[in-house]
């Protein structure tokens, strides 16, 4: 896998974080670097590791599937970049933010449901038999970063990108599955 296409995998899934972040950001008004830090690490630490969990359980049937990996793959991103699109049209992941989802369960249950996306795209590079630490580790920083850069920033760009930015990420992920695709169909 191609650093680029690891990028872009990796900001397409950091996507609906960046979008909560905004929406945390205008719900709170002002943040601490304590509040700033707890989300983004979550975020990371979750996106970090969901791809790992998809890794593994992957890699058992990946050698079941191998001759239609390429279709399970593109339909796996793009079902993920198809919900973002969906939920960045009908004003998801903003509504979630209404108390400080920086604590408590509210923070986990962010983490998971901004997370599971990236347990697709784990699955997903089992079946392309991509080594998964180095996307791992991408993916969670790349969204951690973009976590920050949401909860300083998200007064000013919230309310205007909020939704958009997901859209945008949805997209990302709908074109790498179909470069994929179209890689291992014209190998053959």
């Amino acid at each position: 896998m191609s650093t680029a296409t690891l990028l872009l995998i990796a900001v397409g899934l950091a996507m609906d974080a960046l979008a909560v972040a905004l929406a945390a950001k205008v719900t709170l008004r002002t943040v601490s670097p304590r509040q700033v830090f707890r989300l983004a690490f979550h975020f990371g630490l979750f996106q970090a590791g969901m791809p790992v969990l998809g890794w593994l359980a992957g890699r058992g049937v990946s050698g079941l599937i191998q001759t239609w990996d390429h279709w399970v793959a593109f339909a796996l991103l793009s079902a993920i970049g198809g919900k973002a699109i969906y939920t960045a049209a009908r004003g998801g992941p903003e509504a979630q933010a209404r108390a400080d989802p920086t604590r408590g369960l509210r923070l986990v249950v962010l983490s998971l449901a901004t997370s599971i996306d990236a347990l697709a795209v784990g699955l997903t590079f089992a079946f392309l038999q991509v080594r998964i630490w180095q996307p791992a580790v991408v993916i969670g920083l790349i969204t951690a970063a973009l976590t920050t850069i949401g909860m300083l920033t998200g007064s000013r760009l919230g309310t205007r990108f909020g939704r958009s930015m997901e859209f945008v990420g949805g997209s990302v992920l709908i074109c790498v599955g179909a470069k994929i695709l179209v890689q291992h169909l014209t190998q053959v």
